[in-house]
């Protein structure tokens, strides 16, 4: 559905009456093209006194193809600001993130990207841990303030895993990114079961060899997500129940993939996943849990029916597969597992306690599993979209659709396919060492922390 309200506001008439009457301004986003620069001008990067992580990160912007300076210039946009923090040590140090920025915040170009890497707090202690957890604060106000499409994200990235950070650096400051905004994320080293933290062959093709399995891929997300993985590189399997069956074949037929009708609630789902991969591939190395559904009402008039459907398609049928793929022999190595949260897991939704409960189950099962899964060399993380551009949603009233659209740094609603460029950041082999993240892909909502 189009979003009348950001044409007319950078129609001419709209860019002289917005400003005048205090609208939000919502600037057109730079999506990902093939062959299109990672940036759109140079990344100044700076660093703090005693930093671990600024050669590694200019070598690795190198060579992204990003030209890297380290001396502001009074005049020029930049691309991106990228800042190793993790040299502060004591609150008082902080003052060097604010020297870094001050002079050079209004030189952030269009769409263009701040980026802060710090240590993760509960791996330090005393002042260093106050110190840097107090870069959340600080990177989520900045991208309140950043105009023009710009982002700003907040990376931490603990001792011994400064090589892990080339797959998210490349991801947080290409166009892949354009709806996460003001997020934390977390890179360690890879699971004690042997995952390697290497690069692919072919940058635009990393998943090259790989086969993924998406649920919920007729239409939607869900089909975005397949195109994704497919222009990445992977054999895609498409999965949905047998009445999306003509919708569920064009998106396989799309993406050179195949479709499998399979109702993924049904007791016996993850054991006929298994001998389907088994028997077809030989294997699975990426699985996307995308599908879901919603069955809308307030709690005191919500039947047990809705409450039931909707935990076991969104939950309950997520866990008892797992449970069956991990104990079976199907998985690659390095497998990934991806789910799909929503912030409504994260604040709650009027009418939808059903959904919220089990998408902030979704957040509960990757905090459960990912430790368990990195002993086995695999990564579980998730995605929490905000508001999403699709049919579901053009649905929604405008006097609810408007004000979800707005509530964002970006004020605009976000596209299918900015969920499916964070998921496949996260099957990216490079990305080993990124594991029980849960990432908004939300244009940094209001609502929710």
């Amino acid at each position: 559905m189009a979003d009348r309200y950001t044409q007319f506001t950078n129609s001419s008439v709209g860019k002289f009456l917005a400003p005048k009457l205090g609208l939000p301004m919502p600037t057109p986003l730079r999506r990902h093209e093939p062959g299109q620069a990672p940036l759109d001008g140079p990344a100044l990067l700076g660093a703090a006194k005693s930093g671990r992580l600024e050669k590694t990160v200019a070598e690795q912007l190198n060579s992204a193809g990003i030209e890297v300076r380290t001396e502001a210039s009074d005049g020029g946009t930049y691309g991106a600001l990228v800042f190793d923090a993790t040299g502060i040590t004591d609150p008082a140090q902080l003052r060097e993130a604010y020297d870094f920025f001050h002079p050079v915040m209004r030189q952030v170009g269009y769409c263009g990207r701040v980026v802060v890497l710090g240590t993760p707090p509960e791996l330090t202690s005393g002042k260093e841990q106050v110190a840097q957890r107090a870069l959340e604060g600080f990177t989520r106000s900045v991208g309140k303030e950043l105009t023009k499409g710009a982002t700003s994200q907040l990376v931490y990235v603990a001792p011994g895993s400064e090589s892990a950070t080339e797959s998210t650096l490349r991801f947080l400051l290409s166009a892949k990114s354009a709806f996460v905004d003001g997020q934390v994320i977390r890179v360690g080293t890879a699971g004690a079961g042997g995952a390697t933290i290497t690069a692919p062959n072919n940058w635009e093709k990393p998943l090259d060899g790989k086969v993924a399995l998406v649920t919920g891929a007729s239409r939607g997300i869900g089909a975005a997500i397949a195109d994704v993985l497919a222009r990445d590189g992977a054999h895609v399997v498409v999965l949905d129940i047998p009445a999306q069956g003509a919708d569920l074949s064009h998106v396989a037929n799309k993406v050179g993939g195949s479709a499998l009708q399979l109702d993924i609630t049904a007791a016996d789902a993850g054991t006929k996943l298994v001998d389907y991969f088994t028997e077809r591939h030989g294997k699975l190395d990426i699985v996307v849990h995308n599908a879901g559904i919603t069955r809308d009402k307030k709690l005191a008039n919500m039947d047990e029916g809705r409450w039931d459907s909707v935990l076991s398609v969104n939950l309950l049928s997520q866990l008892a597969v797992n449970a069956t793929l991990l104990a079976s022999s199907v998985l690659g190595e390095n497998a990934r597992f991806i789910g799909v949260s929503s912030v409504a897991g994260i604040a709650g939704n009027l009418g939808q306690t059903n959904y919220g409960t089990s998408k902030a189950g979704v957040i509960g099962m990757v905090d459960s599993t990912a430790p368990a899964v990195a002993e086995k060399g695999h990564t579980f993380n998730a995605v929490a979209p905000g508001f999403i551009e699709t049919r579901m949603t053009a649905k929604i009233p405008a006097t609810i659709r408007e004000p979800a659209r707005r509530l964002s740094s970006l004020a605009q609603g976000g596209l299918p396919v900015d969920v499916a460029e964070t998921i496949a950041w996260y099957a990216n082999p490079a990305s080993a060492g990124v594991n029980g993240n849960i990432v908004r892909v939300c244009g940094q909502a209001l609502i929710g922390a």
